[in-house]
């Protein structure tokens, strides 16, 4: 692990992201405190599905929202 101050990383920036892609791991330090770390981007296994892609394979109730009678009901206390 390499650890250089920000303005060496500004001024070797290419340097270092060479070093990451070749599987280095890079700290950055403000005053000789590590800031953050730069590690190779790894692509997400999973990848989201767009809006829609549900379509067709999900199914609600047309009255899903409909109140249910009673179900308050225990709730209410006769200090009110």
């Amino acid at each position: 692990m390499q650890i250089v101050n920000i303005h060496e990383a500004k001024t070797q920036l290419s340097k270092l992201l060479e070093q990451v892609q070749s599987g280095e791991e890079v700290v950055i330090a403000k005053a000789g405190t590590p800031i953050v770390r730069l590690i190779p981007y790894v692509q997400p296994k999973r990848k989201i599905a767009p809006p829609g892609a549900m379509a067709g394979k999900i199914w609600i109730a047309d009255d899903f929202d409909a109140p249910i009678d009673g179900l308050f009901d225990r709730l209410k206390t006769d200090a009110a």
